[in-house]
């Protein structure tokens, strides 16, 4: 029996397996709205038959996205774009979540086939950042962002809160929050990116503090019977990753305490000049690690998307839910590929009958 075909529950919610479709933005909103695009593309990746598809980091507020083509969930309108989005993932047997994202210094970018930097100032695409202290990125994204006072904090905390609510109104039923790859509150918990003198600086546990503060407060208006996720970055591959993931894993028990149901293991991408290991599922011993010492779920994406290795990492319990991004953009139906490599009695069923039907047949 394939353990990456096994049901898997969370809170009151089962996926029909163990495969998931990550954010992946897409950057084809107009001023934060999804469209026709989103429509098409994710019920395609739910079609496809994975477990639970998760749509791209959707700002919490305008200057929260990453380019001008990013989705947005700021108000009750862009909140309702969403809505046939749900609905089509339900439709085809995945479970709908939402990523929910403030981009902090990294927003105010060209799209990744435009330039992947900062948009130039002067340009009225662009805005003004802001970040916990008035450090730049560097690379492409020299921009530097202004320094966020506690107004900013409590404002940009209750944006996610605000966010959060509207998501459960539309009828979402798993929520992540975006806490990595170098954006607003992974730029708090690096020493890299926080420089403050404040309660939200200096320490670990001050470093800590905008992220646990802003669980607690979603914590509270999201429904205790759905899982509510958090993708973070457990460390950097600058040359302290047993110190700064020692950090994390510490972190994640408080995310834990604090309510979290699950977490997506992934990188901080804090700083430009590191030496990331890319390859199959290396990620896979680090998430294994976190799980087994935080005593939490845990999920991950990069290199797992080959069927051998997506079900290995599950069945050696390196992994709960496997993330396969790139691989579903090349095949939607990767799940129905997956199942017929590994051999799963009837694979058909991961799919629609108007196309298992006849693939089945001829």
């Amino acid at each position: 029996m394939s353990a990456l075909f096994q049901p898997f529950s969370l809170k009151e919610i089962t996926l029909r397996n163990r495969i998931a479709v990550p954010p992946m933005c897409q950057y084809m909103a107009v001023d934060g709205q999804a469209n026709d695009w989103h429509l098409s593309h994710y019920a395609g990746m739910a079609r496809g038959g994975a477990g639970l598809v998760i749509v791209e980091a959707t700002a919490v507020a305008p200057e929260g996205r990453i380019t001008p083509g990013c989705t947005g969930i700021w108000n009750d309108d862009l909140a309702q774009a969403f809505v046939p989005v749900v609905k089509a993932i339900k439709a085809a047997g995945s479970v709908p979540g939402i990523q929910i994202a403030h981009a902090g210094r990294k927003a105010s970018a060209n799209r990744p086939w435009e330039g992947d930097d900062h948009i130039v100032e002067g340009d009225a695409r662009g805005w003004q950042t802001i970040a916990p202290s008035a450090i730049a990125f560097g690379g492409g994204l020299p921009k530097v962002p202004r320094a966020m006072d506690l107004d900013d904090i409590a404002r940009v905390q209750q944006n996610f809160v605000d966010a959060a609510v509207r998501a459960r109104e539309v009828g979402f039923e798993w929520l992540e929050l975006h806490f990595a790859h170098g954006y607003l509150a992974q730029s708090f918990f690096s020493a890299h990116s926080n420089q403050r003198d404040d309660i939200y600086g200096g320490s670990v546990e001050n470093r800590s503090r905008f992220l646990l503060e802003t669980l607690k407060a979603v914590r509270a208006v999201w429904p205790e019977h759905l899982p509510l996720t958090i993708r973070f970055g457990v460390l950097e591959f600058d040359g302290r990753d047993e110190q700064t993931l020692l950090e994390s894993i510490g972190l994640v028990r408080q995310f834990k305490e604090a309510g979290m149901d699950m977490l997506s293991v992934s990188m901080g991408f804090t700083i430009p000049d590191v030496s990331i290991p890319w390859g199959p599922a290396f990620m896979g011993p680090i998430a294994e690690r976190v799980r087994r010492e935080a005593g939490v779920p845990v999920s991950s994406a990069w290199g797992f998307g080959t069927p051998a290795i997506a079900e290995r990492v599950v069945k050696e319990e390196q992994l709960d839910v496997v993330m396969v991004g790139k691989a579903h953009l090349a095949n939607p139906h990767w799940a129905y590929f997956a199942a017929k490599e590994l051999g799963v009695e009837r694979a058909s069923w991961v799919m629609p009958a108007p196309y298992a039907h006849w693939l089945e047949r001829y």
